[in-house]
């Protein structure tokens, strides 16, 4: 290595190879506290020349930055061109399908199984069923639920169903004698 490739920086006095087109003038290593000194240096140099003292003062500087805007509008409110898609098919996202955990052996509890059903249901099951238990409860309407499913999925003239409308009900019991009607 000849002395004129090697220099040493100003700032942190570590020796440095200057990049080959700045040869001439550089004097500040490429790293990135050392640039920021240079930066500093240099701006410094600017300001202190008699001529840009008043540079960003003074209503003269005014006038001519008004009369730069006026001759490029919208300078400042460029943007980056956009870049185009790369030459590849964009692939739309697919919906993920959420697997249900499979059922555990135990059963839920009350809040589980009714956790939108409002309270009245709730008190009607325990009025009609006598439980006041949450799990009894619960109980009672699992069986109701199924029930009312296997009536749901009769269909008419198949033989559930038929066997299912010849089945003996009790005769409709008397209203009591003071009873008002519903």
């Amino acid at each position: 290595m000849s002395s004129s490739t090697v220099r040493k920086c100003l700032c942190c006095n570590d020796k440095f190879r200057p990049d080959a087109r700045n040869r001439r003038h550089q004097r500040y290593c490429p790293e990135d506290a050392c640039r920021r000194a240079s930066k500093a240096a240099s701006q410094a140099r600017w300001l202190a020349r008699p001529e840009n003292r008043d540079y960003f003062r003074g209503s003269a500087n005014c006038e001519r930055v008004r009369q730069w805007r006026l001759a490029h509008p919208g300078y400042s409110r460029r943007s980056a061109p956009s870049r185009p898609d790369a030459l590849q098919v964009v692939s739309n996202s697919q919906p993920v399908e959420i697997e249900q955990p499979e059922s555990s052996c135990a059963t839920p509890a009350l809040q589980d199984v009714w956790l939108m059903q409002p309270a009245l249901l709730v008190g009607l099951i325990s009025v009609v069923t006598g439980h006041a238990l949450q799990d009894d409860i619960a109980e009672s309407a699992r069986r109701f639920v199924v029930r009312g499913r296997d009536i749901l999925r009769m269909a008419r003239g198949s033989p559930e169903f038929q066997n299912h409308e010849r089945q003996a009900h009790p005769p409709p019991r008397a209203a009591a004698p003071r009873a008002s009607p519903v």
